[in-house]
């Protein structure tokens, strides 16, 4: 097929219901889209169903996507929504969670940067408008120019420069708040060179064959998958529309309304998170253990942990998910004496009482938290500051 664009092969399938047109699509993009749910899963197959969900989103909506739509933003978004679709009704059917990967800063080489970026890259595009995120994946995801980029954008080479550059330092604030603290050169070229990753050989005929027959032979699961991905779509454009009204509303407005503010009690000042007030060092003696006493000094979203055994000690990043019940803690090993633990994540509940701070632990590497705190298999300990 000659070389056409994503607007002329989309419109060569809406029209003349060309298959082959849909596959030279799907051959383009396949690689980004599985890219973006592998980051979210962290499982090749969960990937690949995602990828083709969104394939068959893309065959259902082709009519509806206009001429000026800027297909390889679009589809990096449909991605993101879909596998964020995907991880939810995940964590609702069978209480697992997206393994967090949080690495501490070591130099700035570029795989040790990746290993940083990559599980807080899709959260931080999520932060980026519209434009600047198309800018952004036709730049460094899809390798275009910059004057490409700024035709795709009806803007002129410097205007596409100046957009990029905004979202980069939006991308590197993000990612300073979480304690990855790089320079604009280096977050770059790491998502650059790792950002999209090779789908398996015969993911684009397979996710083609699903989309072209709008999903009918797929599975139940990815079915509903499909389904939610679409509200959430539809919720997305309907939450940008409510709010370009507000602002067109408040600009427009010519009245100015002074409002005297309600005194604020002091139930009403929102309480620190766990992160501030677990920060410090703590001390415990291991539930179960005649052992002396553990030690835990948290800094940021690092961990420095020494058991009673001088031999025992770990350091790690972790993540906390204060919206679950039991609230949970998730670590990913940095360093400790067995390297085989090194790089694994370790899923723990925790509760702050008062001044104690309980903390039930998994092994390394087991994709589950412990069941309670008082379930066997789990290692407990109850901290109190030092």
């Amino acid at each position: 097929m000659q070389e056409l664009d994503d607007i002329a092969l989309l419109r060569q399938y809406t029209e003349q219901n060309s298959e082959e047109a849909f596959a030279a699509l799907v051959a383009r993009h396949v690689n980004k889209v599985y890219s973006v749910a592998l980051r979210h899963t962290r499982n090749p197959h969960q990937a690949e169903e995602i990828t083709q969900a969104v394939f068959i989103i893309l065959a259902k909506k082709s009519g509806q996507l206009g001429k000026k739509v800027i297909l390889s933003g679009w589809l990096y978004e449909t991605s993101r929504l879909t596998a964020v679709t995907f991880i939810r009704s995940e964590i609702r059917r069978a209480h697992r969670e997206q393994e967090a990967h949080m690495q501490t800063l070591l130099n700035e080489n570029e795989s040790d940067v990746w290993l940083q970026i990559d599980p807080l890259l899709d959260a931080a595009m999520a932060g980026l408008n519209e434009t600047d995120r198309h800018a952004y994946v036709l730049r460094f995801f899809d390798g275009k120019s910059m004057k490409e980029v700024g035709v795709a954008l009806g803007a002129s080479e410097d205007a596409a420069k100046m957009r990029l550059n905004r979202a980069v330092e939006k991308l590197r604030g993000f990612f300073t708040k979480r304690g990855v603290a790089l320079s604009s050169v280096a977050i770059t070229g790491a998502i650059s060179a790792n950002s999209v990753q090779a789908a398996p050989l015969m993911l684009a005929t397979s996710a083609t064959a699903a989309a072209i027959a709008k999903g009918a032979a797929t599975s139940g699961s990815t079915l509903t998958l499909i389904k939610g991905a679409l509200k959430i779509m539809a919720w997305s454009k309907a939450k940008t529309s409510i709010v370009t009204g507000i602002v067109v509303a408040l600009v427009g407005a010519t009245a100015i309304v002074a409002v005297k503010m309600p005194h604020r009690s002091a139930a009403a000042v929102k309480a620190p998170s766990d992160t501030t007030v677990l920060q410090g060092t703590w001390g415990a003696q291991e539930k179960g253990s005649a052992a002396g006493e553990s030690t835990l000094t948290i800094e940021g979203s690092n961990i420095d942990f020494h058991g009673a055994n001088p031999n025992e000690w770990y350091k790690a990043t972790f993540t906390l998910r204060e919206d679950t019940t039991p609230k949970r803690l998730i670590a990913v090993i940095t360093d400790c004496p067995d390297a085989s633990y090194v790089g694994k994540t370790s899923y723990a509940i925790y509760q702050i009482q008062d001044s104690t701070f309980t903390f039930v632990g998994s092994e390394p590497g087991k994709p589950n938290p412990p069941a309670g705190f008082d379930a066997p298999g789990g290692r407990k300990f109850v901290f109190t500051k030092k």
